[in-house]
């Protein structure tokens, strides 16, 4: 029997030589049909007295959670809510949020998921970008939200409290303190009136009297979730996901991690972005692990919640391992941790290095493994394999997702170890962009093999062996007299130099050369731009960087521009650099 087994379980494949580093993980996955919410009320019947969320010391089981997910599905009929609307949430990391999430889900609407930071215009945006009439919002923002969702004759707006899912002595005992007390503060209803306001109380018992019909049931390739993606330039663009893609992402996710029922998680990252929501929520809630929810995470109070909540996951972006590096503790206190992901950027060898030499000398057995992703793929499609480090390497492709090399511009297949285009086949992309036909024809593409592919608009390559390397954004390619610049090779030879804490390298226009990169260049505390600072980071370039690759000018900024989602504006330094320095 176990000879048979194996013989079906043998991972030996030529045009898959990466298998044999999957190790317990198998290459296929019987993904659910169900709706994300069903996925959940499925959890809960094998797991109901396991915990499914924390939040602030309180834990919420999953019989208890899916209660209160079918209270609020019937308090969202009861305002009127339909099959096929989307209701926005501009939510930190909240249980509302996450109730309501699946809520929504159980009437066969959609979840349309925002930044709570966004302006108001922002938000009028998103609001009639997914044509949503119905929104939840913490007290915090409910000035903005309130403006631009009338603004757009919104049919309701709920307003939450950071304290709705809290004990009642925490509110008390969290409220003495000036760093969280503006976050805490009752909403003073005086200044929201109109039939179109209801606080979450409100909202709740609305439907705790409700007896009609509140669930529907959709199909996997349904609508479930809209994120949207900042991207580098132009407007925001709304990314459709379906049941089947958050749910093939929580079991890839799962697998891939070698997780347990019983895990927990430590949700840093915000739910209004697909790592966030997809991993550390959804993975957790249909594999039977716990989503402790920050709402505001503050990278100076990291070790202290890891000592507090004892997580087994970590995931996160580069610059909280930095951080994590920091803390002075020689306790062991990370033996709880058993699974360290980053993702959201490149991963530095040095940084990987120290982050786990951290690890062990604190007592966990992880190494910090790197993920890849864009929300177009539901945030995950590749990731390291355990206990694996080659540099460049992004990892190895999730099962049933197949990464393929592309001539860019093209449908044409490279050979291994030839830089072009990524693109991915699988279960966890995408349906297609909100509003946007030909954004979508140009990204979801029938190739010659009769597989539709994601063109990412990344830049890597594949090696003899299917690892996946990552070299740059294919828009930020610079072309400078017919040869191909690569920005990020550049910015991490200017980001060695011990007088730079950071570079973002741009493309300007040139008469002559179409292109020519420019340097922006964030000095370290204490060191003021000079002459002769400038030439010698330019010698220092000049032992690694091409002499037809090297920057045209050297901008010293204070501080690299950000999105509002947190990603590099790289928009803004092309404009600035293009109106200082630009040729035509």
């Amino acid at each position: 029997m176990n000879f048979i087994k194996s013989l079906f379980n043998n991972k030996k494949n030529d045009e898959k030589p990466y298998y044999d580093m999957y190790g317990d993980v198998p290459t296929h996955l019987e993904y659910s049909k169900l709706s994300m919410a069903d996925v959940v009320r499925e959890t809960a019947k094998k797991y109901p007295h396991h915990f499914a969320l924390g939040y602030f010391g309180k834990n919420m089981t999953y019989r208890k959670l899916v209660e209160k997910i079918d209270i609020a599905a019937k308090s969202l009929r009861k305002i009127g809510v339909k099959e096929n609307d989307r209701v926005t949430i501009c939510m930190p990391n909240t249980p509302e949020a996450i109730i309501l999430i699946y809520a929504i889900n159980t009437v066969g609407a959609t979840a349309s998921m925002i930044h709570p930071l966004s302006s108001i215009n922002e938000i009028e945006f998103y609001l009639d970008a997914a044509g949503s009439k119905y929104i939840l919002t913490l007290s915090m923002f409910a000035d903005k939200v309130v403006e631009a969702a009338r603004n757009v004759k919104a049919n309701k707006i709920i307003i939450s409290e950071v304290t709705d899912g809290m004990f009642t002595f925490v509110k008390k005992a969290l409220s003495i303190y000036d760093q969280i007390s503006s976050i805490i503060k009752p909403t003073d209803k005086t200044n929201y009136e109109g039939e179109d306001i209801i606080s979450w109380s409100d909202f709740i018992a609305l439907g705790q009297s409700y007896k009609g019909e509140y669930k529907v049931k959709r199909e996997a390739n349904d609508e479930a979730i809209i994120l949207y993606s900042g991207g580098t330039t132009g407007k925001p663009k709304g990314v459709r996901l379906s049941n089947y893609n958050l749910n093939a992402l929580a079991l890839q996710s799962f697998k891939m991690t070698n997780a347990s029922v019983g895990d927990s998680i430590l949700v840093i990252l915000p739910i209004f972005h697909g790592f966030g929501l997809g991993v550390s929520v959804h993975t957790a809630l249909a594999n039977g692990m716990k989503s402790i929810l920050i709402p505001q995470f503050k990278i100076n109070e990291l070790g202290k919640l890891i000592k507090r909540h004892k997580p087994a996951f970590l995931t996160g972006v580069p610059t909280m391992y930095e951080a994590l590096t920091q803390i002075n503790d020689n306790s062991k206190y990370l033996k709880c941790v058993k699974n360290v992901i980053s993702g959201g950027d490149l991963l530095q060898p040095a940084l990987r290095e120290k982050v786990n030499a951290y690890l062990t000398a604190h007592g966990s057995t992880a190494q910090i493994r790197v993920g890849y992703g864009l929300s177009e793929s539901t945030a995950a499609c590749i990731l390291t394999p355990k206990y694996f480090y080659k540099e460049g390497v992004i990892g190895i492709p999730f099962p049933d997702t197949e990464i393929k090399i592309i001539k860019p511009g093209t449908t044409k297949e490279l050979r291994a170890n030839h830089t072009g285009e990524i693109c991915v086949c699988g279960p966890t992309v995408m349906l297609g962009y909100l509003n946007e036909p030909e954004e979508t024809a140009h990204t979801l593409i029938l190739h010659e093999d009769g597989k539709v592919w994601l063109h990412t608009g990344d830049l890597g390559y594949k090696d003899k062996d299917g690892l996946i390397f990552f070299k740059s954004r294919l828009k930020r390619m610079i072309i400078t007299s017919g040869y191909n610049v690569y920005p990020s090779f550049m910015e991490k030879i200017i980001d060695s130099h011990p007088a730079v804490e950071a570079s973002v390298v741009v493309g300007i226009p040139h008469p002559y050369k179409k292109q020519v990169p420019v340097a922006c260049i964030v000095l370290k505390d204490n060191i003021e731009p000079s002459d002769e600072l400038t030439n010698d980071i330019k010698a220092y370039c000049s032992q690694s960087i091409a002499k037809y690759s090297m920057p045209y000018r050297y901008e010293y900024i204070k501080s690299v521009p950000k999105t509002l989602i947190g990603k590099i504006n790289y928009k803004k330094l092309e404009e600035e650099c293009t109106r200082k320095y630009g040729k035509k």
